[in-house]
């Protein structure tokens, strides 16, 4: 029986966040065991009572706490209703409470607020959303397509990630209607400079028809099983598939924005030693880098994977390294704001000739660290 069996109650349900163009697993979705569960006024009511607010806030920590029992740095994703973060700062504060008493850091969470909201919960919702992401949370929407929450809200809001109603993702490969609906939602979050993910993928042939429409990122048991925990292999239908790759919008102006290509990063305190940031790479096989954040979640140095397996894989290596700071074997992180052309940033990775194809580090508009581009994305995003 493996640690993580013993460490986390089977009941847990985690799901991975595969990206579609790489086939890795770029995050984890944690639900609590009660998932699903909540008081039916936690779903259905515009002012939900203060016990399902309790409960809702509840899940997402149950499902926090019990992710950060697991062997991996990845970012977790938790899920709270749009109603329940409308309460404002004392729900906000509960929240931020308990999900930093986990012992991870604001930017290694993706908080997604999900559900519709009636019009006089706008600006409580909006202000919630903006109180969320300064805190440092990685926040995304969910349900988008088939909740009652305006478009305009994620132009307001700028969203890390957008979530597609799962019912829409199910039906949308029989549904010609519905899947025209899919298409203009990434074409909507490209041009916002955001991701779509497409959750409960269960079977290949919705997997392959999400890539075929843009879709980056995406979740289901169609790429694990329930009992999967990180480090175990996935299933990516679409790997290895000769055939075109995800449609995009043609280019206007400069072209994608690099958000369009931002992918969460693995982090760890500048603090950390050699020896974690190699559990944390052996732990996750299909990461490229670890990027090492300051108090403030600041870049402050970027461990390449290759160059840091090969210092510690020489003679003495380890025994050399291992218990000593990360950053002696680090370099300088590449940073890019999250606004600028994708063309710009794939200019800045050739700069440097000894480092072309290092993960770029993004940042949001106070230098925190939002994720990482790989290189390769680049080039292939903006091939003709």
């Amino acid at each position: 029986m493996s640690p993580p069996d013993v460490l986390i109650p089977a009941r847990e349900l985690f799901q991975p966040v595969i990206d579609l163009e790489s086939g890795a697993v770029v995050a984890v979705e944690a639900q609590a065991p009660d998932a699903g569960t909540l008081p039916p006024d936690a779903v259905l009511s515009p002012v939900p009572t203060d016990d399902a607010v309790r409960a809702d806030i509840s899940r997402a920590a149950h499902s926090a706490e019990a992710g950060a029992l697991l062997p991996t740095r990845l970012p977790l994703m938790v899920t709270v209703r749009a109603e329940t973060v409308a309460r404002g700062e004392p729900v906000l504060t509960e929240l931020h409470r308990r999900l930093t008493a986990t012992g991870r850091r604001p930017g290694e969470f993706i908080v997604t607020v999900a559900g519709g909201f009636p019009p006089f919960q706008r600006q409580a919702v909006t202000g919630a959303l903006g109180a969320l992401r300064r805190a440092g949370y990685l926040v995304g929407l969910g349900e988008l397509g088939a909740a009652h929450a305006p478009l305009d809200l994620l132009a307001e809001t700028v969203p890390y990630l957008v979530a597609v109603h799962p019912d829409l993702v199910r039906r949308a490969p029989s549904d010609p209607r519905r899947a025209a609906l899919v298409r203009s939602l990434v074409e909507l979050a490209h041009g916002l400079g955001t991701h779509l993910l497409a959750p409960g993928l269960a079977t290949e042939d919705q997997v392959l028809q999400q890539r075929e429409m843009g879709v980056r990122l995406a979740l289901g048991p169609a790429f694990a099983p329930p009992e999967w925990r990180p480090g175990m292999p996935v299933t990516v239908p679409v790997t290895g598939r000769d055939g075109p790759g995800p449609a995009r919008p043609a280019a206007v102006d400069l072209g994608p924005r690099v958000s369009e290509f931002t992918l969460p990063a693995m982090t760890l305190p500048d603090t950390a030693t050699a020896d974690e940031v190699l559990t944390t790479l052996n732990s996750e096989t299909g990461a490229t880098s670890v990027v090492l954040v300051d108090g403030r979640q600041r870049p402050v140095a970027s461990v390449d994977r290759t160059r840091f397996l090969l210092k510690l894989s020489g003679a003495y290596g380890h025994a050399l390294h291992a218990h000593k700071p990360a950053t002696r074997l680090a370099d300088r992180p590449r940073l890019v704001p999250r606004t600028v052309p994708a063309v710009a940033a794939l200019r800045a990775a050739g700069q440097d000739a000894e480092r072309v194809y290092d993960d770029l580090v993004v940042t949001d508009e106070v230098g925190r660290c939002i994720g990482i581009v790989r290189v390769a994305d680049l080039i292939r995003g903006m091939a003709p």
